[in-house]
């Protein structure tokens, strides 16, 4: 039986502005090529604190999928330091790199990355059969989040059952499930047609309000209005950041049960 037990989501709210949930300082990513390291990133520093909504962007070749990799505890930075909700991650091994990530850090992928085969009930519970919670909680907790992204009538189906915007809720849901210090979303809506696309953001600006902390990765100038700043990289480096004055509003989402 496994000591980690978060409580139900709705159990505790966030508390918003209490802390740094991520902190980087001077983040340097070198790669070996036959010509010598070439260095992905070149010294990145800025911190997202609770209860944030932030959008990274920069175009191909700016660094933005390494420090995806990174901040999602799948890579290791070659220098600087890297905090994650006060753990300092740049001094973890390969086993306590895997603990942070499925603890502390809620994933949602472009496409979806569900087992199309397997229930949905059981896709979100996933990241709880890995930290050992009983199958029973651990399904208890995961239906608890389907009802809260809006899919409590479709807890007995699959993701081949589902429309794409459901799919991408069911890994939102997953994302959640662990009570994480943050939601860290990769194109989230690059599968999606526009209209569901508005929708997925009005479940994160639903989240938003709860006080959940949301990073969002995206080459997308108007995804990325929906949160409160934007972090711009370019070439490696922080080129700009901007606090969105008056972020755009997506269709307003009724979370199922408090988030």
């Amino acid at each position: 039986m496994s000591a980690y037990d978060p409580p139900l989501p709705g159990d505790t709210p966030p508390n918003p502005g209490a802390h740094a949930v991520l902190e980087l300082r001077d983040l340097q990513k070198a790669y070996e090529h036959k010509g010598g390291a070439v260095l992905a990133l070149r010294g990145v520093t800025f911190s997202v604190h609770r209860g944030e909504f932030v959008s990274i962007m920069g175009q191909s070749g700016s660094g933005k999928s390494t420090l995806l990799h990174i901040l999602g505890c799948l890579h290791q930075a070659t220098a600087g330091t890297f905090l994650l909700d006060g753990i300092d991650v740049s001094q973890l091994n390969d086993v306590e790199l895997s603990r942070v990530r499925n603890e502390k850090i809620g994933m949602v992928f472009q496409k979806f990355n569900l087992l199309m085969q397997e229930g949905i009930v059981d896709n979100v519970a996933l990241p709880l059969v890995y930290a050992r919670v009983p199958r029973a909680r651990a399904h208890a907790m995961a239906r608890r989040v389907l009802e809260i992204v809006g899919l409590g009538d479709r807890l007995n189906h699959n993701p081949t059952e589902l429309s794409g915007g459901q799919s991408q809720r069911v890994a939102i849901a997953r994302a959640l499930v662990t009570e994480p210090a943050m939601i860290l979303a990769d194109e989230p809506t690059g599968n999606l047609d526009s209209r569901t696309g508005e929708e997925i953001m009005g479940v994160f600006q639903a989240l938003h309000r709860t006080g959940r902390t949301i990073i969002q990765v995206t080459h997308d100038r108007e995804k990325a209005e929906y949160s409160d700043r934007i972090i711009h990289l370019k070439d490696g480096l922080i080129e700009l950041e901007e606090r969105v004055a008056q972020p755009r509003k997506a269709p307003e989402i009724a979370l199922g049960v408090e988030a």
